[in-house]
């Protein structure tokens, strides 16, 4: 898909979230406060997705403008390249993972989801979306048995790649379609077609599920990974809208919402289909989150800066490009 299709694609969504209704104010009384974790090399880097390596304690920033991968050491002020812009064709980058194997799965919105070996950089497989469709590859999660999920916003499809599916893509040359597992076309609220709407995705540490949020509907979505059943997960004291990036551990979900500079933290109910909010937090400068990721009892929340100059409006961003530290929630 060409990048001026790409762009209206996002445009859509960002059209969308412009007319959702805004979440409530903070509700807690405990402090809240946003600083720099790293800054990011680059004039026009618009980061959009995170991921943290467990075992060296790496983080990745994937650009939505260039399709770069930046790598920032803990305790490093600024991140260095590790995937130039453009590398294997790749013109963004948005959610970003690092699986059990430390393989780095980099998603193209407009293509599908790259593979790489850490260790050498080595591109293992790429998985594509098939068909000539509009399709928005967002976000992904990696479940305890290996396979990644992977969100698609326009499609509202989650699409499934497992070991056994990266082995075999890597034994045949390394290119594969993208097989979608669920459909929440008709389980999600009513949508215009190609609508943009399913965003970030988390995986219960037991395998048991997934949560999928819908960004312009404000809905949370389980579904069983056992039964495959999808149903929607009953959200008290609040809603979603503009949800993009989530974050889960033990029991309870984080969630960055974008166009509001927001992020939020639930408590779920046993068996995930409750939602409890317990606490949001609404900065500016949150410079619309896009996503986050939990080290040691603090967030790293990706300021995408989308509203300056980037997909979501026009003006000059506030260089340099950072990621932060949210704690208090």
């Amino acid at each position: 898909m060409s990048r001026s299709i790409h762009r209206r694609t996002f445009l859509t969504g960002a059209a969308a979230l412009a007319v959702a209704t805004a979440v409530p104010a903070a509700r807690a009384a405990t402090a809240s406060r946003v600083t720099t974790a790293f800054a990011l090399p680059g004039d026009r880097v618009y980061p959009e997705g995170i991921a943290l390596d467990p075992r060296t304690g790496d983080a990745y920033v994937g650009s939505f403008a260039t399709g770069a991968v930046l790598r920032a050491a803990p305790g490093r002020g600024t991140a260095e390249v590790f995937l130039p812009a453009g590398t294997d064709g790749r013109h963004t980058a948005n959610g970003l993972k690092v699986d059990g194997a430390r393989r780095l799965w980099v998603i193209d919105s407009t293509l599908g989801v790259d593979v790489y070996d850490l260790r050498d950089r080595t591109l293992l497989a790429r998985f594509q979306v098939p068909g000539d469709a509009p399709r928005f590859v967002n976000d992904l999660a990696i479940a305890p048995d290996g396979t990644a999920y992977l969100t698609d916003s326009t499609r509202a499809v989650v699409y499934a790649v497992t070991p056994a599916d990266l082995a075999r893509a890597r034994d045949r040359g390394g290119v594969a379609p993208l097989t979608a597992r669920f459909d929440l076309g008709t389980v999600r609220d009513p949508r215009a077609p190609e609508a943009f709407t399913l965003n970030g995705i988390v995986a219960d540490p037991a395998g048991r599920y997934l949560l999928v949020v819908d960004m312009t509907g404000g809905g949370l979505y389980r579904i069983g990974l056992t039964s495959g059943v999808v149903r929607r997960v009953a959200l008290h004291g609040g809603d979603l809208k503009h949800g993009d990036g989530l974050e889960l551990a033990h029991g309870t979900l984080w969630a960055a919402h974008n166009a509001v500079d927001t992020v939020s933290r639930w408590r779920l109910g046993p068996d995930a289909t409750t939602a409890r909010l317990e606490r949001q937090v609404t900065d500016p400068a949150l410079q619309i989150p896009t996503t986050l990721a939990r080290r040691h009892g603090r967030l790293l929340v990706v300021r995408s800066q989308f509203d300056k100059g980037g997909p979501m409006g026009p003006g000059t961003p506030e260089a340099p490009f950072t990621v932060a530290w949210l704690t208090g929630i």
